[in-house]
């Protein structure tokens, strides 16, 4: 009987994330290659994969980026490994909560996270609730830092079978985080916040003519239960309407991105049913950015910064390296079987908790699109971004591998809080910046 009591309270403490961290878990988890840089066999530095010796990253790539090398549509450069260090005042908010933050009992109720990596031991089969966790800790991540800019976003719209460019859009992309703030002032977070938001996202287009001064509004709220508030606002109607739930999984301006697919999972984690899949080393394309070919065909910017290159197979893969990092794999199931997909498979960086590779799967279970984001060390970006601690999301490809078509994003990653106040995540900007 007691064996039986003992056990029970094993799964309750296990499904409810009550096991306790301790400050060697977080070392671990933020140093990842304080002991040595990942190996693997046949992978070094400085190689090249391609369709002649794909064979050799069979266990290092994921297989719906192997098929691509396989076919020959892009040639893989291995790199050197790279210590990404988040900002140290993420660590020490990690450091504080030790043992403060658990799971509720339904998936998307959590207690205790207000800063820091929510759960940075290391992740266990046994435990169903893993894949949730790591979730929670990419939703609380230091992705952008407390805020920062895309400031130009140029996203092209492209032929993958005859390399045809077809549309180009230029963006201005803001993120602001209103809650769980480490280290740009007010700490931690901003007030008044009536609505108890934790993240804003907001969205202007440039060009070209036809969308320009379109505008998009996401509001995060801090309780997960409750849904996104989107607000879409069309220059030719000048007005502001708010978007369904539906819509956010519709083609984002005519392209291959659903918003909610926005920085690798753009949705409350209630949406999802997270799943595990395992830990291993594999390559993702984290690099130097300076150090990489960059554009020359890119419209000059006043500081002389340049923007990475495309190349392969329609010009839709990002022209950089790709380095041996530890990962997570973990599965996103939709919870709302009306969902136009079936399930996300998520490579997650176990150092930085960005998504750098992601595959889509269509409602028949087949592979859908394939979609990468770059990560550039702060410290070879500009120099403003230098010592920021963040991971710059510096360039994506979503490929979908069913029409042939791809849509590439070329950023300029800005980590400056004066480029994202608060008054800029309101429908009443969006009003007055679409007059």
């Amino acid at each position: 009987m007691f064996k039986k009591l003992v056990i029970a309270m094993a799964v309750v403490a296990s499904t409810q994330g009550s096991y306790a961290a301790t400050l060697q878990d977080v070392e671990n988890s933020f140093y990842p290659y304080k002991n040595g840089m990942p190996t693997a066999p046949g992978i070094s530095v400085g190689m090249t994969i391609d369709q002649n010796n794909w064979q050799v990253a069979k266990d290092v790539l994921d297989p719906a980026m192997l098929e691509q090398v396989k076919q020959g549509n892009y040639t893989i450069k291995v790199g050197e490994t790279d210590s990404f260090d988040l900002h140290p005042n993420y660590i020490a908010a990690t450091q504080d909560r030790l043992g403060k933050v658990k799971l509720g009992n339904e998936t998307g109720q959590i207690e205790g996270a207000d800063a820091g990596r929510p759960f940075p031991e290391e992740p266990s089969m046994s435990d169903p609730r893993a894949g949730e966790k790591l979730a929670w800790n990419f939703k609380y991540g230091y992705n952008w830092g407390d805020s920062a800019a895309i400031y130009p976003f140029y996203w092209k719209f492209r032929d993958m079978e005859s390399g045809k460019l077809e549309r180009t859009l230029k963006f201005n992309f803001h993120f602001l985080n209103f809650t769980h703030r480490v280290n740009q002032e007010p700490k931690p977070a901003i007030e008044p916040n009536p609505s108890e938001l934790f993240r804003g996202t907001y969205v202007q287009v440039l060009e070209p003519f036809d969308v320009k001064d379109t505008q998009l509004l996401i509001h995060r709220f801090e309780d997960d239960a409750k849904r996104d508030n989107a607000y879409l606002y069309l220059g030719f109607q000048r007005r502001v309407r708010r978007l369904s739930t539906g819509q956010v999984t519709d083609a984002f301006l005519g392209s291959d991105i659903m918003i909610e697919d926005f920085e690798g999972y753009n949705g409350r984690i209630s949406d999802m049913k997270w799943t595990y899949k395992g830990t291993r080393n594999m390559l993702l394309p984290f690099y130097k950015h300076n150090e990489m070919p960059l554009a020359t065909d890119m419209p000059a910017e006043s500081d002389g910064y340049q923007f990475v290159d495309y190349t392969g197979k329609g010009a839709c893969f990002p022209h950089v390296t790709w380095q041996l990092r530890k990962v997570y794999e973990v599965e996103a199931e939709p919870v709302d079987p009306n969902h136009p997909i079936s399930k996300r498979i998520h490579y997650m960086d176990a150092q930085t908790f960005t998504i750098p590779r992601t595959s889509v799967y269509d409602r028949k279970g087949d592979l859908w699109k394939i979609w990468t984001i770059g990560q550039a060390h702060p410290d070879y970006h500009l120099p403003k971004n230098k010592g920021s601690g963040v991971s710059i999301d510096d360039a994506f490809t979503m490929i979908d591998v069913q029409a042939n078509h791809c849509t590439t994003g070329q950023f300029k990653g800005q980590v400056d809080p004066e480029l994202s106040p608060p008054s800029k995540f309101s429908v009443q900007n969006m009003r007055s910046s679409g007059r």
